[in-house]
């Protein structure tokens, strides 16, 4: 069994050297990219290209603050019922960007991780994503985690059926099930908790996704548009965090 990190509320978020308190962990939903291209009378996917951009930016930006974690929302489980042409000009993009840009996040250090049933992907986009993982996994600086085909409603009803599954089986005393063992099931186990989460383009909600690691994360919604989204967007947010008084539930 996985050794127990410390519960989220035990561990400090990281001051820079000018004494602001950064996030260790940032999460982003990327809104509007649809939106975006709507207002210019562009096809959708031109959105999505102008999202990859906006990606590019705050990744850089992340470094630059010295984040240690960058989490995206980039394809939900929900994803699929979009229309298929739109679908496959998203798998098209992403496999641009690791193609592109892999070599720059070996360059920077960067650890590439991924969340989500990805495999349910084509074989070949499999591949492309388990090899950039591979390739990056010996990096020792900053975390750059990509959800795909990610569901936070799936993802904890995994680890239960897996904790159901070792209780069954009688390696696990149902009793003894608490937060901390629950929490080193799900995917970002060995990440630092969850510290900020943004959505972009001026909606006000979670939309399934990393809902546990939320519990304590403060949370922004901003109303710009992902594709509009860009350092100094991401240096304001991270501004509004330092400010924010965080008690995990205590005075």
């Amino acid at each position: 069994m996985r050794p127990f990190a410390a519960p989220a509320a035990d561990r400090a978020t990281a001051p820079d050297p000018s004494g602001v308190v950064l996030p260790r962990h940032v999460a982003i939903i990327m809104d509007g990219n649809g939106r975006w291209a709507k207002k210019r009378l562009l096809p959708r996917v031109a959105g999505h290209r102008q999202g990859v951009e906006a990606v590019r930016r705050v990744a850089r930006a992340a470094r630059t603050l010295g984040i240690e974690v960058l989490t995206l929302y980039a394809f939900s489980s929900e994803n699929w019922r979009r229309p298929e042409e739109e679908v496959s000009d998203l798998m098209g993009l992403l496999r641009l960007f690791i193609r592109s840009d892999l070599d720059e996040l070996i360059r920077d250090n960067v650890r590439l991780r991924v969340i989500g049933d990805y495999r349910r992907f084509s074989p070949d986009l499999v591949r492309l994503i388990d090899d950039a993982v591979a390739r990056t996994a010996v990096n020792s600086g900053p975390i750059l985690v990509i959800a795909l085909n990610y569901g936070a409603q799936a993802e904890i009803a995994s680890v239960a059926r897996r904790l159901a599954e070792q209780a069954r089986d009688g390696m696990l005393d149902p009793a003894s099930i608490n937060e901390a063992m629950f929490e080193h099931e799900l995917e970002t186990r060995d990440l630092p908790p969850l510290d900020l989460l943004i959505r972009t383009s001026g909606e006000v909600r979670l939309s399934n996704f990393l809902l546990w690691q939320a519990a304590y994360a403060e949370l922004l919604f901003v109303d710009t548009l992902w594709p509009e989204f860009d350092a100094d967007t991401f240096a304001d947010a991270i501004a509004t965090f330092g400010q924010r008084q965080r008690r995990f539930g205590g005075l």
